[in-house]
């Protein structure tokens, strides 16, 4: 494997460890808030960011790849208004799939097909997160003003069960 496709996906792990990271401090923020649903809903999201690290640290280690961990930064975001970690979610995602778009085009330049490959999930599972946190904020912008349908949206969010990415490596 080209060393600078390694290290980004080294990188990466880190990302999506710190990610989970975040999406449990948000959980923190809507548990305070008596909205055990929205907090459901990020815990269960910070689930599939472990997920995402070990499919990478996995896929490092069948290819004869060192892995290095890192430290994990600690979330450094204050949310205000209950639209505020939706935001921050959404940004997130954004970012995370930037960092994805970087390590396909590296593979891409060195022909590492199967690295591409492998990447083609984490680039239509960003996808998915966006479109999940876009329909969040527009869900919140339509409802969240009003108790009843929060409460209504809260009991929606806490029906979210876990599930486990089911990728071949």
């Amino acid at each position: 494997m080209n060393e600078r496709v390694s290290k980004l996906l080294n990188e990466q792990i880190n990302k999506e460890f710190y990610s989970a990271y975040l999406y449990l401090d948000i959980a923190n923020f809507y548990t305070k808030k008596g909205l055990d649903g929205f907090a459901n809903w990020y815990e269960i999201q910070a689930k599939e960011e472990q997920d995402h690290a070990m499919l990478m640290y996995r896929y490092l280690h069948n290819n004869g790849e060192q892995v290095t961990l890192e430290a994990i930064a600690k979330p450094d975001r204050t949310f205000e208004t209950l639209m505020d970690p939706l935001r921050a979610g959404l940004e997130h995602e954004q970012y995370v799939t930037s960092l994805i778009n970087t390590i396909y085009e590296a593979a891409q330049e060195v022909k590492d097909f199967r690295t591409t490959q492998f990447l083609d999930w984490f680039v239509k599972e960003q996808g998915e997160e966006e479109k999940n946190s876009m329909d969040q904020i527009t869900r919140m912008e339509l409802f969240g003003d009003d108790a009843r349908s929060l409460y209504m949206l809260n009991s929606e969010l806490a029906a979210r069960v876990y599930s486990a990415p089911s990728l071949v490596l």
